[in-house]
């Protein structure tokens, strides 16, 4: 590949049209994004994407998110410790989402202080969810599954004592999942983030009356069960995201995600759901707003 079509294949994609019915993203992460907070916002508004949900996966992130929400009134913030931070903090390793820079004592201790913070910045009226926290068997081996399972079951009690909603990252991990919100009891509004399941676990979701929130990755062509999965799924439980910077959606996977090329995924949605993209955009619009109650 010449200097100029790897430059191309990386450069950030172009904006779609604009969607007729103003949505929002579920869930992005600005942080680690490459544009400033003001440029993302103004580009995604400008193709009908009028409100993001930045989310927290460390204690960085989190207060970055917590404050970037108080700063700009589109933005609505969540605060975790993604599940693969939970055992980094308790053995001591400062790398992964960690941006702290320095090895820490690491131990049960700095797990419970990591999570009085995350505790902390939940009661902030900017702060509309706890997460992403969940399990993750894919990065983290069995040695992490303790510290992974404690981290959530404390980000479930916390959502309920603040009424926040849920964002749950659930990867390799779905029957442990579901278990854990039936063992602790689920809020009244939780969210499966970048939802990876069938469709029968869609079914599960929506008997219990979880948000199934969609992300690019459902474009991709190995995705028929995803697709599958959304076929059923209620339309007023249904969200859209992009997880950006990843996952960006066909035909320009490989290249940085942001928060305006959400019309991509919904139009996308909206043929699998087969309804009219405005009839998707207003349901989405709805249940966005009431998941995380702005």
């Amino acid at each position: 590949m010449s200097p100029k079509a790897a430059a191309a294949a990386q450069a950030a994609p172009p904006p779609p049209p604009p969607l007729a019915v103003p949505v929002a993203d579920s869930h992005t992460h600005l942080d680690m994004q490459s544009t400033t907070v003001d440029e993302a916002l103004a580009l995604a508004a400008s193709v009908g994407v009028t409100t993001v949900v930045q989310v927290g996966c460390d204690l960085n992130g989190s207060r970055w998110a917590a404050d970037t929400a108080a700063a700009h009134p589109s933005v609505h913030a969540t605060v975790a410790l993604h599940p693969n931070e939970a055992p980094r903090i308790v053995h001591g390793d400062p790398d992964g989402w960690s941006r702290q820079g320095a090895r820490t004592p690491g131990g049960d201790a700095a797990l419970d202080d990591a999570l009085a913070e995350i505790d902390r910045l939940a009661a902030l009226p900017q702060v509309k969810g706890v997460g992403e926290t969940g399990l993750d068997y894919f990065r983290t081996g069995p040695e992490g599954k303790a510290a992974q399972e404690r981290s959530f079951r404390a980000h479930i009690e916390i959502a309920k004592r603040h009424g926040k909603a849920l964002v749950i990252h659930d990867r390799d991990a779905h029957d442990d999942v579901l278990r854990i919100l039936k063992e602790e009891g689920a809020p009244e509004r939780t969210v499966f983030h970048c939802y990876s399941g069938d469709a029968a676990m869609a079914e599960v979701c929506a008997r219990h009356g979880y948000f199934m929130s969609f992300a690019g990755n459902i474009t991709f062509k190995n995705a028929q069960p995803l697709r599958d999965a959304l076929a059923v799924a209620p339309l007023d439980l249904v969200l859209v995201e992009t997880d950006a910077p990843f996952l960006t959606p066909a035909p320009y996977r490989g290249r940085p995600n942001a928060p305006y090329l959400i019309p991509v995924t919904l139009r996308a949605m909206a043929a699998v759901k087969g309804v009219d993209e405005s009839t998707l955009a207003t349901a989405i619009a709805a249940n966005t707003a009431r998941a995380f109650a702005y």
